[in-house]
């Protein structure tokens, strides 16, 4: 069990840490995703600088690692902790891939595919109240942001396992924390709090000019 247990972390480890935003920048457009927009190694950034189709694809693959790692570890067998911990390890290699020398993106979307390897209806209602708000508001960041904030409460109601609701809580959080100096440079740079919600300068579905 110990080795199963180790080769799921390190494997969840390897799999978040393949920079699906900077291998699809430079096979697409030949650029260094570090060194465009806000320099987030995501998708977000993918969308705005590199074009909409190639953003989505890194948005799917960066969630498919996620659900692969989650996936494999249920496969082995292991016990719920360490399952929550092999998320956890895939979430960190996609915010510090080994790499890229252990700078990589926020890992919001690879939360997600873990997430949706667990709970997979539950997970897919919450991607579409991310949908409805980007679609809205134009703004990936919020969408995610109030996707996730209800993610606990739809496990709730599904009847989900106490564990679950505060996994759904807490690997959040944790990406959260790596997106606090980009948010912090987010508010300081609008003019008004409305920008803080509706993005004026783009659409998720066009390439940023």
């Amino acid at each position: 069990m110990v080795g199963s247990i180790v080769l799921a972390i390190v494997i969840g480890y390897l799999l978040g840490s393949i920079p699906c935003a900077y291998i699809a920048a430079r096979w697409v457009k030949g650029v260094d995703i570090r060194q465009l927009g806000g320099g987030n190694v995501g998708a977000v950034n993918v969308m705005r600088e590199v074009g909409t189709v190639v953003g989505f694809a890194v948005l799917l693959a960066d969630m498919a690692k996620g659900a692969v790692a989650v996936l494999i570890a249920l496969w082995l067998g292991l016990p719920w902790l360490f399952v929550f911990i092999v998320g956890l390890a895939v979430v960190v290699g996609h915010s510090w891939p080994v790499w890229l020398r252990f700078k990589g993106g926020m890992g919001a979307a690879t939360a997600i595919g873990v997430l949706f390897a667990l709970v997979p209806a539950q997970t897919a209602i919450s991607f579409a109240i991310m949908v409805i708000v980007v679609l809205v508001t134009s703004n990936m960041r919020l969408g995610m942001g109030v996707g996730l904030a209800f993610f606990p409460l739809i496990i709730w109601l599904f009847g989900g396992e106490v564990s679950i609701i505060v996994y759904s809580i807490a690997l959040p959080l944790f990406c959260s924390l790596k997106s606090i100096p980009t948010l912090k440079a987010a508010i300081a740079g609008v003019s008004s709090k409305k920008d803080l919600i509706i993005d004026r300068q783009y659409k998720p579905w066009q390439r940023k000019r």
